[in-house]
């Protein structure tokens, strides 16, 4: 894995100087997966094929506490206003927290995110083509 380009997506990403189809792109070229963001502790986790990881943070201050309950209709709404609006990923963050993420996988050659809250429940978001 090519930590130094997952370190440098991880950073544009939470400055919002990429958009997501670029995030994947550079990930697949840094031989990545899929990976796990988790809100709990904030950081994300990446992976490879064959069994490598690389962790990064998130390191926005004051982050809202997550909602008890999934709650999937804002989260698809959050989920379009990234895609049509193309609001920050910060914001993408406070907003899926808020609505009950407490966490989500990215899976790049599958090309779908799952979402899930506390109680497991699930949202699964293909990839736009």
């Amino acid at each position: 894995m090519d930590k130094a380009l997952i370190q440098h997506v991880s950073d544009a990403t939470l400055a919002s100087r990429m958009a997501f189809p670029e995030v994947v792109g550079n990930l697949l070229k840094a031989d990545v997966d899929y990976y796990y963001v988790d809100y709990v502790k904030q950081g994300k986790t990446f992976y490879s094929n064959d069994g490598q990881t690389v962790e990064t943070l998130i390191h926005y201050q004051n982050l809202p506490p997550i909602a008890r309950a999934l709650d999937k209709l804002t989260l698809k709404t959050i989920i379009l206003d990234s895609q049509v609006n193309h609001q920050s990923y910060e914001i993408f963050t406070r907003r899926s927290m808020a609505a009950g993420v407490v966490g989500y996988f990215a899976f790049l050659n599958g090309r779908r995110v799952v979402y899930w809250g506390r109680d497991g429940e699930s949202h699964t978001e293909y990839f736009p083509d």
